[in-house]
């Protein structure tokens, strides 16, 4: 499946709908939109692997979450993220994700996301499998 940009829904942040087969596939798709908007993934070197764990009451929330720790990680340990490996049991997440270092030298970054939003965060299931609409703060 996938994700794309919505140039429509926010001004001056960033939108985009991510779609999956399933929860995993959604939530990789989802992580993926997010570090897009701030770099060039394809510059990031999956070298490093950090595991997020996480327990929530609603798939809302544990999406919410799950994008929020790959911000919290930009900022706190300043790394970025080009694997991800996601695995959503109920309302309990498991996921395996790998990047490196941010290095204005070898990556080509682009916007720095302060956080995902609230504002028309929501998580779908359709025909086709899963859907997410998500702002992010930039």
């Amino acid at each position: 499946m996938g994700y794309k940009f919505l140039e429509d829904i926010a001004i001056a942040d960033i939108a985009f709908e991510a779609t999956g087969k399933d929860l995993n596939e959604l939530f990789e798709s989802a992580a993926t939109a997010l570090e897009v908007s701030m770099a060039n993934i394809k510059k990031v070197k999956p070298k490093i692997k950090k595991e997020i764990s996480l327990s929530k009451e609603t798939v809302e929330e544990l999406l919410f979450d799950f994008l929020n720790e790959l911000v919290y990680l930009k900022d706190a340990e300043s790394l970025l993220f080009s694997k991800f490996s996601v695995d959503v049991k109920g309302k309990k997440l498991h996921a395996e994700v790998f990047g490196d270092k941010i290095d204005s030298k070898t990556q080509e970054l682009d916007n720095d996301v302060k956080a995902v939003t609230l504002h028309g965060f929501k998580v779908e299931k359709t025909k086709d499998g899963w859907n997410t609409k998500v702002i992010l703060d930039v």
